[in-house]
């Protein structure tokens, strides 16, 4: 298949779920249940399509390490605006992975909204959210995908808030939405200092000028800002600390929209973005997105482990598992960071599509026994599920022992390359509070992800609620059963317990870095990277040496210690919640200050209430206060003198000058009014009054 074919394909890919969108946005009542069929049937021709794209240029193409395509849209001045797509390795795994979970996530939602009154609608905002999501996987280019990430906010506004009449649910959509412009300000902001320094936005150009020398403002700490400004749209969209807030609440949203947006797509984008940019970061943008991706693990494992709410748990988890994948590109484990993405992907959505089988089950059980005031999602609530839910206990188990990274799964292998990545890494820069808090993180991920699994699947059933349940049909269980299966080891690499010899590893290889060597760690080695006439950049030589055999070495260790914490975390989950040997509420009160801490998440929303909002809206008192009393005070008083000044020259105006006027009129009124009297008419009286007047005149004269 030829370069220009599979471009020609991947706008088809792109521009399908358009398609979908448009015709069931403006048939809703004609289509009806019709629109679900409509949107999960053009999603399956979207998913085959990505597919042979994915074949051609992971086989195929192989040795190609872009295929693109740009066109000049417009000129500004002496740069030009070139937009375009592009298809390589990163590109084509993602688009398999936003079109496999958008189609089960379709399929899914066929049975799970069946009975929603706009139904259609959620169809649409289904097509348009993957339209948007496939846009910023296909960019070549800053331009583009910033066209895409704007356009992924407003899809998740809908989705999130797509039950709008719960005020929860409209919170939430505005939360997630103004938290994400935070981000999206910092990521704008580097891409205007990306363009005025390069005058491009395409990736690649950028790359090669600056392996060229070509710095922001020649300054390799303007380089490290605008590395870290791009990143802040990967806080922001990936719910990194300190913007991770609003994906928690995002669970409001109906739970097939937790599974599209909060496993595989939209949050996914932000560590695709991170990975995008990667060759630009210098040591310190580096640590920076190190720190930030390891507290953000450890610091949502923390509140993971408390929480009662099903999907939210789920919600914590994948911040922190989002964090593992920043702070893996962040020490230099380019591979198993996306590798993580991947494979986190499939598990999680099956964990959110498992919740969403759950809490559908619950739903029909409280309508049979007429129970509308308890909560269906509340872990407990349940128990005994794997008793009347049993296929959709097996996927949820197989999903949970992934996240969990118990071997021969997925998450095993990715998660070990990780933390063998963050102990190499704190070995060679001395950085080791990175490792610290990414094994304990592993270690509490096992820990409540089995406290979920034993709540709310074994033991008795802890409410009549619970004892109804029963299986959900094919739509709901399809999914979950193709996610599971996909959660195991053997699709990544032959070796159970190493990927690095496994077709993904190779696939996704370290990236070269294209920043001075004056800029970079002391272990990575300046780049190396050949610039071809078709503007990429080769990565065969030019990763980080040291770093990749230190890596090798740390392998086993890695293994072992994360094996042995996992381990711990499940034990004491048994102990805790299943054998029951350890009394969680003792424990809970023993602690009080910690657990109310993790179970009132940091109180980051109350700080952020206080203090930002808060902020804000004392500063908006004080605005006001400044507008009304000090500028409108002016302008009231300017208003006061000039009706002062009015009133004093009306009345000089009605005294003064009409009076003189009134005055000379009465005088002349007068005049005439005696001189009228001498105008009688007749000659006589003429005649005698002309005799007096020359009478008079005479004895003047005389």
């Amino acid at each position: 298949m030829s370069h220009d074919l599979l471009i020609k394909i991947s706008i088809v890919v792109l521009l399908l779920p358009l398609l979908s969108f448009l015709i069931i946005v403006f048939n809703q009542k004609r289509l009806g249940k019709a629109a679900g069929i409509i949107g999960t049937s053009i999603l399956g021709i979207d998913l085959f399509l990505a597919a042979i794209i994915a074949y051609n240029k992971l086989v195929t193409y192989a040795d190609l390490s872009i295929i693109q395509w740009n066109y000049q849209w417009f000129s500004l001045g002496n740069r030009t605006i070139d937009i375009g797509v592009g298809i390589d390795n990163l590109a084509s795994l993602m688009l398999i992975v936003v079109t496999l979970i958008s189609f089960l996530v379709h399929l899914f939602s066929t049975e799970y909204m069946s009975e929603d009154k706009r139904y259609p609608r959620f169809y649409a905002y289904l097509g348009i959210f993957t339209f948007s999501m496939l846009g910023i996987v296909l960019a070549n280019n800053l331009f583009n995908m910033y066209i895409f990430w704007e356009l992924v906010g407003l899809s998740s506004y809908l989705l999130i808030g797509f039950w709008y009449e719960k005020d929860s649910a409209a919170n939430a959509s505005k939360k997630a939405f103004i938290t994400n412009r935070i981000g999206d300000f910092g990521f704008l902001a580097g891409i205007l200092i990306a363009f005025f320094t390069f005058n491009t936005f395409m990736f690649d150009d950028i790359f090669n000028q600056i392996n060229n020398g070509v710095l922001p403002f020649d300054s390799g700490t303007m380089l490290t800002v605008m590395g870290i400004l791009l990143f802040c749209g990967a806080i922001g969209k990936s719910a990194q600390f300190p913007l991770h807030v609003w994906l928690p609440d995002a669970m409001e949203g109906p739970t097939p929209v937790s599974a599209l947006i909060h496993a595989a797509t939209m949050v996914a984008a932000g560590v695709y973005l991170t990975a995008r940019i990667f060759p630009l970061f210098t040591a310190d943008a580096m640590t920076f997105v190190a720190y930030i991706g390891a507290f953000t693990a450890f610091m949502s494992a923390t509140i993971g482990i408390t929480q009662t709410d099903f999907k939210r748990v789920l919600a914590y988890s994948t911040v922190s598992q989002l964090g593992f994948m920043v702070m893996s590109l962040g020490v230099g484990a380019y591979t198993y960071g996306f590798f993580h993405l991947v494979t986190h992907a499939w598990f999680k959505a099956c964990l959110f599509l498992a919740s969403g089988s759950v809490i559908h089950a619950m739903h029909h059980s409280m309508h049979k026994l007429h129970d509308h005031h308890s909560d269906p999602q509340d872990i407990r609530n349940m128990g005994g599920l794997r008793r009347t839910m049993p296929k959709t206990y097996y996927a949820f188990i197989m999903a949970t022992i992934a996240i969990s990274g118990v071997p021969l799964t997925s998450g095993f292998l990715s998660k070990d390359g990780i933390l063998a990545g963050t102990l190499a890494f704190g070995n060679l820069s001395g950085h080791w509070l990175i490792p610290v808090m990414a094994f304990v993180s592993a270690g509490m991920t096992a820990f409540y992800m089995f406290r979920l699994t034993i709540v709310s699947f074994y033991g008795e059933h802890k409410t009549e609620i619970a004892s109804k349940t029963h299986e959900n049909n094919s739509q709901i269980l399809i999914p979950l059963i193709v996610l599971a299966v996909l959660s195991i080891w053997i699709f990544y690499s032959f070796n159970p317990i190493d990927a690095g010899s496994g077709w993904f590893a190779k696939a996704v290889k370290p990236v070269a870095s294209v920043v001075p060597a004056e800029y970079q760690y002391d272990f990575i080695t300046s780049n190396n990277s050949a610039i071809h006439t078709d503007n990429t950049i080769t990565n065969s030589h030019s990763y980080l040496n040291k770093f990749e055999e230190e890596m090798h070495h740390q392998h086993y260790p890695a293994m072992i210690l994360s094996l042995l914490i996992a381990g711990f975390g499940i034990f004491l989950s048994y102990m805790f919640y299943y054998y029951k040997k350890i009394d969680p509420d003792k424990v809970a009160n023993a602690i009080k200050p910690l657990y109310n801490l993790s179970f009132n998440k940091w109180y980051f929303d109350e700080i952020y209430q206080k203090s930002f909002i808060g902020g804000t809206i004392l500063l908006t008192k004080a605005m006001h206060w400044v507008d009304t009393y000090i500028f409108d005070g002016i302008v009231n008083g300017f208003a006061a003198l000039w009706r002062m000044f009015g009133v004093f020259i009306g009345k000089f105006d009605n005294v003064v000058v009409d009076g003189l006027v009134n005055l000379s009129g009465g005088v002349i009124g007068f005049s005439g009014s005696m001189l009228r009297k001498l105008q009688t008419g007749r000659l006589q009286t003429y005649l005698l009054l002309s005799v007096i007047g020359v009478i008079l005149l005479l004895w003047w004269i005389i």
